[in-house]
Formats: structure tokens, C-alpha cells, sequence
């Protein structure tokens, strides 16, 4: 399996299907896009907003969908997973939409945010009232319609999958539930002075280890078919992925290249995001340590110097080494799991450098 330093992107595992699920967001949008431009012109930024999110992205959660689908057949690719990859794909940029607006997030993909981009326009055309609360509702809205969305095409998957549509509608709808729960954990976690290792995995595996990996697996074998022992190891894997995707985020988003990542590296430090790396830190940290990182985390005006000042804590306490540490286990258990399922040679690959893709990802 590739270390630190391999680029591995899920659009080059499988250019034809991803071609489809590009295609099938384009169109969708611009059909529902349509029905907002027929309320009035005002609608048009909105609109051109949502095109020009659609079309960026790695598709992780599309490519895991695909391959789980896939991974249970041998090879083909079933009816209904197409719809559900594009479907996944919407809902995270609900997600991301929803989640840079209460983190205060500027910048996302190296582009203004949301909530930015609608702010900005406001104070630009002298508009009454406040600019931040405008780009916020907006955003608001923009997240909906995209979370809307998304359930539609999850309701073409169902359909065109027949007899599997119910099964994959029920993994639909706990994935949904179960990102929507990590969030408010997260939220919640933001509100406590201290941080908590068991609560930021909780939040970690909730808000984004089920519904970047484990869950778009388990919808795309459902609606293949897989037996109850494909999609338990599908599980397993999925999951051990998907933490190492997220504590890698989380160690870029603190130690990263913002030229690379598209975001501020200082953002996670001003939203005081209690991620596992924070939790260890302050687990081993020595009583000054613990004072630096308590003026810093959650301070909305932090400049380079705390930030700088954050890092050496991280460093210093073992808790970065402590993370990568706990990544390499992660990919050590999901490469086991992948070992025990009865794969053909394209699915096992096609996995295996996606799991590299999550946990050793510079952006």
C-alpha cells in the first residue's frame, strides 16, 4: 500500500463511471436549477453558485459508492449506482455548505465559501441590513436545496435497484441521520473547555469516518446484492478508513498547505475544533502547554504566532506522532479486512488505493 506522498485520485480508478456521475449531477442540477431561474432573475447567482459547486471534488464518497457495488458483483456495475453516487455526492456538498458556515470558514477549494460569497455580494451592492446574516441564510438555503436534491436521486437509486431499493434506502437514511447526530456532537464539543479523546472519536466517526467511507460502501453492495458476510467486512474496512480520513483532515487542517488543502490552515485553531490530535495533546500536555493551547483554541483572532505556537504543542506533547501513529494502524486493519473478502482483482485494487487515497492525502 503507498505511503505519505502517493496521489491517488478516485476519478482515475474508473473514468466511465465517474464520467456518468458527473453527467447525472450536471444535468440534475440544471433541471432543478431551471425551476429556481423560473421564479425570477434574482435567482441567478444562487444558481450559478450550485453549477459551479457541482463540478468540483475529488468524488471520494461517488467512488467508494461504486466500488462497493462492484465489489459485489465482480465487476458489474448494478442499476441504481450511479443514481446513489451522485446522490452521495450532493449530500456531501450539503454537508460542506452547512459545516463551513458554523465553522466561519472564508475559504473552501481555494474558492470564498458559501456564506462568503453571499456576504461579500451584499456589502458589494450596498444592500440594507447585515451582510453576514445575509450570507448566512443564503447558505442555509443553498445547503438545503442541495440535501433536497440529493434525497431525489437516492429515491431514483431505490427505484431502479428493485428488489435491493428498500435495504438501500434504509442504509440512505442512516447515514443521514448518523452525519446530521456527529455534527451536533461536534457543535456540542466546541461549547466544552476540555477535550475529550472518546468524544472526538465519536464525532470523528460519526460526522465523517460512516458517510466518507463505510456508508457508501454498504449502499452501493446493498444495492448489488452482497450477502450479510460481504458487507460486514465492507463495514470494517469502510470504517478503519474512514477514521484515517479524518484524522488525516485533521492534521491537515493544522499542519497543512493551504496552496494544497484550499483552506486556511489556521481555521481549525480559531474554531477550536476538538479533534482527537487536540484531545492527545492535551492529555499529555504539561501545564504551560495546557495554558497555550487553552489562549488559542477558539480564538476567533489568532495570528500566526499562536498558531505556530499550537503546533509546537502538538509536536512536543507526542500527540501528532501519537495520530499518524493510529492512521498506519487503521490502514494496517483495513488492508485485513479487504484480504478477507472474496474480491476479483479490479475491486481489490480499486480499494486498496482508495483506502491510500484517504490516509495519505495532502489536501
Amino acid at each position: 500500500m503507498p505511503r505519505p506522498g502517493a496521489a491517488v485520485r478516485p476519478r482515475d480508478l474508473d473514468p466511465a463511471a465517474m464520467a456518468a456521475v458527473d453527467a447525472l449531477l450536471c444535468s440534475h442540477v440544471a433541471g432543478r436549477a431551471r425551476v429556481l431561474a423560473e421564479v425570477g432573475p434574482e435567482l441567478g447567482p444562487l444558481v450559478d453558485v450550485l453549477d459551479g459547486a457541482v463540478s468540483g471534488g475529488k468524488r471520494l464518497r461517488a467512488a467508494f459508492c461504486l466500488w462497493g457495488a462492484r465489489a459485489a458483483t465482480g465487476g458489474d456495475l448494478v442499476d441504481g449506482a450511479v443514481e446513489a453516487a451522485a446522490a452521495l455526492e450532493l449530500f456531501h456538498l450539503a454537508a460542506l455548505v452547512h459545516d463551513d458556515l458554523m465553522d466561519r470558514s472564508d475559504d473552501r477549494r481555494g474558492l470564498p465559501t458559501v456564506h462568503r460569497t453571499f456576504a461579500d455580494r451584499h456589502a458589494a451592492a450596498g444592500l440594507g441590513g447585515d451582510p453576514e446574516a445575509y450570507g448566512s441564510a443564503v447558505a442555509v438555503l443553498v445547503g438545503d436545496l442541495c440535501l433536497t436534491w440529493s434525497d431525489d436521486l437516492a429515491a431514483e437509486a431505490v427505484a431502479r435497484a428493485g428488489d435491493e431499493g428498500p435495504a438501500a434506502r434504509a442504509v440512505w437514511s442512516r447515514m443521514r441521520d448518523q452525519v446530521l447526530a456527529g455534527q451536533y456532537l461536534d457543535v456540542l464539543s466546541h461549547s466544552r473547555a476540555v477535550s475529550s479523546a472518546a468524544t472526538s472519536v465519536r464525532v470523528l466517526r460519526y460526522k465523517s469516518a460512516k458517510y466518507t467511507v463505510e456508508h457508501p460502501l454498504a449502499l452501493g453492495a446493498t444495492l448489488a446484492g452482497a450477502c450479510p458476510e460481504v458487507l460486514d467486512a465492507l463495514a470494517s474496512f469502510g470504517l478503519a478508513v474512514g477514521e484515517a480520513f479524518q484524522l488525516r483532515d485533521d492534521v491537515l487542517g493544522v499542519f497543512g498547505d493551504p496552496a494544497v488543502t484550499g483552506k486556511p490552515v489556521v481555521d481549525d485553531v480559531r474554531e477550536g475544533k476538538r479533534t482527537l490530535l487536540v484531545a492527545w495533546a492535551e492529555e499529555a500536555a504539561t501545564p504551560g502547554q495546557r495554558a497555550a493551547l487553552g489562549r488559542h483554541l477558539g480564538d476567533p483572532e489568532v495570528d500566526v504566532d499562536g498558531l505556530a505556537e499550537v503546533r509546537e504543542v502538538l509536536v512536543d506533547s507526542g500527540a501528532l506522532a501519537r495520530v499518524e501513529a493510529r492512521i498506519t494502524e487503521l490502514v494496517t486493519a483495513a488492508a485485513a479486512d479487504l484480504s478477507t473478502l472474496p474480491l476479483d482483482d479490479g475491486s481489490r485494487s480499486a480499494l486498496d488505493d482508495l483506502s491510500s487515497a484517504c490516509a495519505w492525502r495532502a489536501a
